[in-house]
């Protein structure tokens, strides 16, 4: 999870307005709104409802965020997201951050769909959701807001047992986090 020694790098990162261009929220304008939503994050994991995991560089510390959220114990289903520093784009961090998570959300917490939603304009991030097996399942109009701006988003699925013909071999240690399990 991502700690509040973090804050300094997510700002960095997530005050760059090409790297939040799509989402929601952001760029930020200031450090302390990093350290305030890294704080969030404690008792959102325990209530079940966002995995926020930091995604680390073996030389730069932070350098992106991967999440799983809208879990649906019920449907054994959540959504995905990422996102990375600019200088990270196109390095195989978003390939490997996502393997580790189809690893995490299928083989340990028991999910049997993962989903995943990118900007109808963002081709980029399209491509790089299907490279890594996830298949195009429609347009949500009106989806979100990002200001005063309605945006269409574009839905992905990858189903577990998709997953499982092509799954990335990978070693993860300790235990997932108990609000996750569904199974």
């Amino acid at each position: 999870m991502p700690r509040d020694d973090d804050a300094v790098a997510l700002f960095l990162h997530a005050s760059d307005p090409a790297v939040t261009a799509s989402f929601s929220w952001g760029p930020y304008a200031h450090a302390a709104e990093a350290l305030a939503w890294l704080r969030t994050l404690p008792a959102a994991r325990e209530r079940g409802e966002q995995l926020e995991l930091a995604i680390a560089h073996h030389d730069g510390g932070l350098i992106g965020i991967i999440a799983l959220s809208e879990l649906s114990r019920r449907d054994r289903r959540a959504m995905v997201g990422t996102w990375l520093g600019r200088p990270h784009w196109g390095t195989g961090a978003n390939a490997e951050a996502k393997a580790l998570v189809f690893h995490l959300a299928f083989a340990l917490l028991g999910l049997e769909r993962l989903g995943a939603y990118a900007a109808v304009g963002h081709e980029r991030s399209q491509r790089a959701l299907e490279k890594v097996g996830f298949r195009r399942e429609g347009v949500l109009r009106h989806w979100h807001r990002h200001g005063d701006t309605v945006h269409d988003v574009v839905v992905y699925g990858l189903l577990a047992s998709e997953w499982r013909r092509g799954a990335v071999p990978v070693a993860v240690d300790g235990e997932p986090p108990a609000p996750f399990v569904v199974a």
